[in-house]
């Protein structure tokens, strides 16, 4: 299962054993399933008694035609899967999984809040089986099919307040984790928050520093909007402190990183706030000021086209990488404001990235920890070499 905590390879339990602890964990999952009409579910979403998280918010993006076939599907008595919602402490309900469907329902009856403001009412379009809905809005609809959307229903799976949180997290994991709508790192920091949310907005602010910002300006908006910044951010913490323990899937290392600095409860990598934002900060102001001794030439992360040692306006994970972890053993001994130093490592940078020992570990298949190491390895003595 992506995210999954790899471990040292232990001998089995006795049976008993085995037994006993699934029974202990059962005990500490408190559930209950509950049926809700759509109708209640409005109240509660007005009265702030059902919460959708604004974080879950800008992740709706269901296509208007998805939205049209849901409420032709309540229409139509079609079956629609539960939704997952969270007790809190204050018996407030916080959705969990059902997203998608719940702010389409909203979005139809104008209710749906982003960003503080109501969404304009839905449009029905595209329905498939019922075409004569296409063109209605919910205070058009006939009385009829108006009272029959209300008394809707949808099964709710309830998780009590008296549940463990950390298995209340590794549950909301295992429902949002495998399916199309989210990416990695959106996955990451709409779970990681029922374990700690500390970390989470720590690499939120960061995703927002100037000089970060200028160096990924390559990224394409459509990655920015699913969360790839932050990713960039969550990548550079995670190969920084821990790169010898990238044995396997990069997925599951990032993951697995951010599991263990959010859990408080996990003390195998300590997280010098302060520390490692000021390493964030230099690293990316040193890179901000090579690339703009030489910006006419090269884009810091762009890749290149071998050929002609041209730079294009393509953000590289590979760069990236080399570049940003490359200085790490430098932050202390190089200044920005250090013009000539700066020139030098900007020239690293350039014939580096045309240089075939460094290219041969970039490219499809080479995002292994054999062709990382290697990639950082190479900027690291290129670096140290100028410095010297």
């Amino acid at each position: 299962m992506p995210g999954r905590r790899r471990k040292t390879k232990v001998e089995p339990v006795a049976s008993e054993v085995l037994i006993e602890s699934i029974d202990t964990k059962i005990t500490e999952v408190r559930t209950r399933t509950l049926d809700f009409s759509f109708n209640e579910l409005v109240d509660m979403y007005k009265d702030e008694e059902l919460i959708i998280d604004p974080e879950f918010q800008r992740l709706f993006r269901w296509t208007t035609g998805n939205q049209s076939r849901f409420i032709e599907s309540l229409l139509l008595e079609l079956p629609v899967p539960p939704i997952y919602l969270i007790e809190r402490d204050d018996r407030v309900y916080e959705l969990i999984d059902g997203l998608q469907r719940i702010s389409s329902y909203l979005n139809f009856r104008g209710e749906l809040v982003v960003d503080g403001e109501k969404n304009e009412p839905l449009e029905l379009d595209d329905c498939d089986i019922v075409p004569e809905l296409n063109g209605y809005k919910y205070a058009a609809l006939p009385r009829a099919l108006e009272i029959k959307l209300k008394r809707s229903y949808i099964r709710a799976e309830i998780l009590r307040k008296e549940s463990d949180p950390r298995l209340r997290y590794y549950m909301f994991k295992r429902l949002n984790t495998g399916g199309e709508e989210l990416s990695e790192q959106e996955i990451r920091n709409a779970t990681i928050r029922l374990l700690s949310n500390d970390f989470n907005k720590f690499i939120g602010e960061l995703s927002l520093n100037e000089d970060f910002l200028y160096c990924v300006d390559p990224v394409p908006d459509t990655a920015r909007k699913r969360k790839y910044l932050e990713e960039l951010i969550l990548r550079f913490f995670a190969f920084r402190n821990n790169l010898p323990a990238f044995r396997h899937d990069v997925a599951d290392f990032l993951t697995e990183y951010m599991e263990a600095v959010s859990d408080p409860q996990d003390s195998t990598h300590p997280f010098d706030y302060e520390g490692e934002r000021q390493a964030f900060e230099q690293t990316f102001k040193l890179l901000r000021a090579a690339s703009e001794v030489n910006e006419g030439s090269f884009k810091l992360f762009g890749s290149v086209v071998p050929a002609t040692g041209v730079s294009k306006n393509q953000f590289s994970v590979y760069h990236f990488d080399a570049l940003s972890l490359g200085l790490q053993d430098l932050l202390t001994t190089v200044d920005a404001s250090d013009k000539p130093l700066i020139e030098r490592i900007s020239a690293v940078i350039a014939t580096g990235k045309v240089d075939p020992e460094f290219l041969k570990n970039t490219g499809p298949g080479k995002n292994d920890p054999a062709p990382l190491r290697a990639r950082v390895k190479y900027f690291k003595e290129k670096f140290e070499a100028v410095v010297s």
